[in-house]
């Protein structure tokens, strides 16, 4: 497997730290506000860098974690005269719920800031007692990034006075304009914690680094970790400062691979809430199916940056749409887990930097060999062993494909329709059994006006949507 590393900026053959083990952490969300595209690209990056991983015979730890300690997030509160934990675990069941439409399985570990905090105050104190932290006399700490002759080797940048540092507002007591801060001291009645350095909150960069070293470092190692994620945004100064800080608060650096998604445009903007455009995961589910969603996000190379269109997502459905169709033809038999070339080939190109060009080339070569065959050789047994294996294998590793066939085309149908028809459904069965022939039609007709077409087979009665 070969993965590209954002640092050295080169593909490189993945070798893990312990063989046969693969740890994973990817910057998870603040849980302030409703999921977006951007989040929802990033998911399934990580979601597909993890089957894929699996794929190949790797245990894969992979940890996600949720911010619930920021002032957004206190703002939010604020301004909804609510409790912090009301806001935080609102939003975290929204982003686990739409994530779960999307086909991105949950991670290993997602710990959260407000239970790591112990693990924060040990890192800062280290970084105090090694030089590369200081006080100052309001009360805050910050990393001194002229301690570390390392700093800004991540994202290799020349650092300048405009350089944005912080989520929060900087102080004049900082040494250098490019230092961070670790804990913030706060002296207000809003949210507070304890700690040695006095009352306040943790700085944002530091709790990614203080997460990984509890849950989930290596003490024997080089590296903390195997890979980090995250999208391109976080590289400087998030990562940067994560880095720097595990370097220098232990005895190893962060991650062994660096791996950055691309950012998600709308319409050919970059997709930024301050212009407006801010398209919400929770949306666009109400508008597409979310396995629709999840093939179109991965249609685009993970590193390219990604542009939503409405066309486009309608165009690229009807590629998945022949997957279903195909499938509807094999309806009925019994998945099985054979090995075929067309496993080995679909997974040696995603392994190859999650290659999905290639990958879906093949899919779609797959389909279309396939359907071919069945068109002169309807009854080829094992051409049908051979893909109803190549769908399953697809589900497990792409994640979308795994849906009855016919259920997958009733999208666009609301909930009281998709009673009503199978309602019908029933009854018309009946009038057949009875031989009542002319009800059985009346029926028909009746569904049919609903905008739907039916068929009749051996595992029973089933629609879709026309």
């Amino acid at each position: 497997m070969h993965i590209f590393d954002s640092v050295q900026k080169t593909k490189r053959k993945f070798i893990p730290l312990k063989e046969g083990k693969v740890t994973l952490y990817v910057c998870g969300p603040t849980v302030y506000d409703d999921a977006h595209l951007g989040h929802a690209k990033s998911a399934l990056v990580f979601d597909l860098l993890t089957r894929v991983l699996e794929a190949n015979g790797y245990e894969v730890t992979y940890a996600r974690n949720i911010t619930d300690i920021d002032d957004k997030i206190i703002k939010k509160a604020i301004e909804q005269k609510k409790d912090i934990k009301t806001i935080t675990d609102f939003y975290t069941e929204a982003f686990h719920t739409e994530m779960e439409a999307i086909g991105v399985k949950r991670p290993t570990l997602e710990p959260k800031a407000t239970q790591s905090l112990e693990a924060m105050i040990d890192l800062i104190q280290k970084l105090i007692d090694k030089g590369h932290a200081y006080q100052t006399t309001e009360g805050d700490v910050y990393f001194d990034t002229a301690s570390d002759s390392k700093y800004l080797t991540l994202s290799h940048r020349i650092q300048n006075e405009q350089d944005r540092q912080e989520r929060i507002a900087s102080s004049a007591q900082k040494k250098n304009h490019a230092d961070f801060a670790l804990w913030k001291s706060v002296k207000d009645n809003t949210v507070t914690f304890t700690s040695p350095f006095g009352a306040g909150r943790p700085g944002w960069h530091l709790e990614c680094s203080a997460m990984i070293e509890k849950h989930l470092a290596y003490s024997d190692t080089p590296f903390a970790i195997d890979i980090h994620g995250g999208g391109a945004d976080l590289l400087f100064p998030h990562h940067e400062n994560e880095a720097a800080q595990t370097r220098c608060g232990t005895n190893h650096e962060l991650a062994n691979y660096w791996m950055h998604n691309g950012f998600v445009n709308i319409e050919g903007e970059k997709m930024s809430k301050s212009l407006g455009n801010s398209f919400f995961l929770k949306d666009a589910l109400k508008e597409y199916d979310g396995e629709v969603l999840r093939f179109y996000l991965l249609t685009t190379h993970y590193r390219s940056n990604f542009n939503f269109s409405i066309f486009t997502v309608k165009l690229i459905k009807t590629r998945l749409d022949k997957l279903y169709r195909l499938k509807k033809r094999l309806f009925g038999l019994t998945t099985c887990n054979d090995d075929t070339a067309f496993k080995k080939e679909l997974l040696a190109e995603l392994s190859d930097d999650l290659n999905v060009s290639t990958a879906l080339a093949l899919i779609d070569e797959m389909i279309s060999k396939a359907n071919e065959t069945l068109d002169t050789a309807g009854k080829h047994k094992l051409l049908k062993r051979e893909t109803m294996a190549n769908l399953a294998y697809i589900e497990e590793v792409l994640g979308f494909g795994g849906k009855n066939p016919f259920e997958y085309f009733q999208f666009g149908i609301d909930e009281a329709t998709k009673e009503k028809i199978n309602m019908l459904i029933e009854q018309r069965n009946a009038a057949k059994k009875e031989k009542d022939f002319a009800l059985s039609d009346k029926i028909r007709d009746e569904i049919l006006s609903l905008g739907v077409n039916l068929m009749d087979t051996p595992q029973g009665t089933f629609w879709e949507k026309v």
